[in-house]
């Protein structure tokens, strides 16, 4: 038999029996849909946390240190040069005071010290305006960098226009120069960036760091680069026990997202291939009704010409086209549903965009679930109508 025919007699066999059919194959339905939305979902929420982190911090390390005597620019000038690991090392540190622009005031603001290679380090991204440079650092420009949370707070509307305006701090009025992107899921308050030197000469900062940071050179291996950090600066400061170094990376913090949200989507996976293997049943105990349906069908198909592998290629054939026309169902509704949950986990959290992440390999993976679930589950009855009897067949009431 032609494949042309063999399809069309598939269908038709399907077709004769719609709502029996649609019924079986809920079970397919219901499991791809639930893969599809969770793993688009899932996707979309690394995506959007990864997006807010930035590939630049994944090369970022933060270093603590309790150092009695205080930590200088020498003192990361050295460290620098004793771990070549790192691209560069730079310090920060901040201090609580009012902001104002003239007509309002912003109580118990954060005012961020650092030097321009801080920017690089955090991942930080522009929306306008620009950066403070070295120069302007080491000249202790009035110059001031703030993100787009703050705006709100200082100027009263996100969209408010930033650069070019004045703000004061301290006995200083501060030109803002740049806009920062801010996160979409955490708010930290009023934040404000002011060149290091600027912060020394005119408020009251002494020349120490509170926070070190470093950026790991490419390609180096950073979970050795955080080892090797914490003996090296033990050892710089002469303090009594690694204890009081403490280092970390969010590269482990990126590893630990990705590995929980693997775990996650493995844990989706296996509850709805529960779905999928009822599905399954289903579709056997469907077949094996048609099967009995269709004795004298059968018997006659034998009498006919039909071999054992003619029968066992139409039931087998039907029981693939009931579990892949599951399968684009089920797809059509897991994209549908995880653009869905998508915008509600936008509305439960406003600011936060999350796009889901279609995977092709999902969902030919799915496909091929589907063919395999046909083929297992519909190769019992197949094989039972091809060994039946023609001849009792035909006598079959």
């Amino acid at each position: 038999m032609k494949l042309g025919d063999l399809l069309y007699e598939t269908w038709y066999a399907l077709a004769a029996n719609k709502g029996r059919s649609f019924l079986t194959i809920l079970g397919i339905v219901i499991g791809i849909s639930a893969v599809i939305a969770m793993t688009s979902l899932i996707g979309g929420i690394q995506n959007t946390l990864m997006g807010e982190l930035g590939f630049a911090q994944a090369r970022q390390v933060a270093i603590s240190v309790n150092a009695p005597q205080g930590i200088t620019f020498d003192d990361l000038d050295a460290l620098e040069q004793m771990m070549p690991d790192y691209e560069f090392i730079t310090g920060s540190t901040q201090i609580g005071t009012s902001v104002g622009t003239g007509t309002t005031t912003v109580e118990n603001a954060t005012i961020f010290c650092a030097k321009p290679e801080y920017f690089i380090a955090n991942g930080s991204n522009l929306e306008s305006g620009r950066l403070f440079t070295e120069s302007e650092e080491k000249n202790g420009a009035r110059y001031a960098v703030i993100d787009q949370n703050s705006v709100k707070e200082v100027f009263g509307s996100v969209d408010a226009q930033a650069v070019g305006q004045t703000i004061h701090i301290g006995n200083d009025d501060y030109q803002i120069i740049g806009v920062l992107q801010s996160s979409t899921l955490v708010s930290y308050g009023t934040m404000i960036y002011v060149p290091y030197s600027t912060a020394v000469q005119r408020l009251g900062v002494t020349d120490g760091y509170l926070q070190i940071t470093g950026f790991v050179r490419e390609g180096a291996d950073i979970e050795s680069v955080v080892a090797t950090t914490t003996s090296t600066v033990a050892r710089y400061f002469s303090l009594a026990g690694e204890d009081d170094v403490y280092v970390f990376s969010f590269d482990s913090i990126i590893k630990e997202m990705e590995t929980t949200m693997a775990s996650f989507s493995l844990l989706m996976g296996s509850v709805a291939s529960i779905s999928l293997f009822v599905g399954g049943v289903g579709i056997m105990n469907m077949m094996l009704t048609n099967v009995t349906e269709r004795i004298r069908e059968i018997g006659l198909r034998k009498s006919l010409g039909a071999r054992r592998r003619d029968i066992t290629k139409q039931f087998l054939l039907e029981a693939i086209m009931l579990c892949v026309m599951g399968g684009v169902i089920g797809i059509v509704m897991g994209l549908l549903g995880a653009w869905g949950l998508g915008a509600a986990v936008g509305a439960m959290q406003p600011g936060m965009t999350v796009v889901p992440a279609i995977s092709l390999p999902v969902i030919l993976g799915a496909v091929g679930v589907c063919v395999l679930i046909g083929v297992v589950f519909g190769y019992y009855p197949a094989r039972r109508a091809a060994k039946l009897d023609p001849v009792e067949s035909l006598r079959y009431q």
